[in-house]
């Protein structure tokens, strides 16, 4: 009876061990951190202006990106305090695979604005699934 008892609890904690798939599951994702200076929330999406090694440049996240099933991009809230918005993009083997939008949750703050009326914006936004950004 104990070497049943024992063999019974020595396959419970040796069994997982080998429950473990031995398949190479590993992707090459990596991602790139953008310090946001303005973020506009339109009707068509977020208009963001960030600092290149040139200067000042425009890039626009559609909100078509944030609604869909398996959304491109999502909005996160910072915490309170002096936390300023950035944009992180993921990609996947090179190839563009989704943005992460981390914002002010206070609209009051100097990081939020409004785009004047009548402003053309559509420009801005990509017409496919994929993000260009200029560094």
């Amino acid at each position: 009876m104990k070497k049943l008892i024992f063999a019974v609890i020595f396959l419970a904690v040796i069994s997982p061990v080998f429950a473990q798939s031995n398949t190479n599951t590993e992707t090459n994702m990596y991602y790139v951190n953008v310090s946001l200076e303005k973020v506009y929330p339109t009707n068509e999406g977020y208009i963001l202006i960030y600092r290149t090694q040139r200067g000042m440049a425009t890039i626009g996240i559609p909100n078509r990106w944030f609604v869909e099933a398996a959304g491109k991009a999502g909005v996160m809230k910072l915490p309170t305090g002096s936390s300023w918005p950035s944009l992180s993009i993921f990609y996947v083997d090179g190839e563009f695979s989704h943005v992460r939008l981390y914002v002010h949750p206070m609209r009051g703050h100097m990081s939020w604005g409004n785009m004047p009326l009548g402003a053309n914006i559509s420009s801005y936004f990509p017409e496919g699934d994929t993000l260009d950004i200029k560094f």
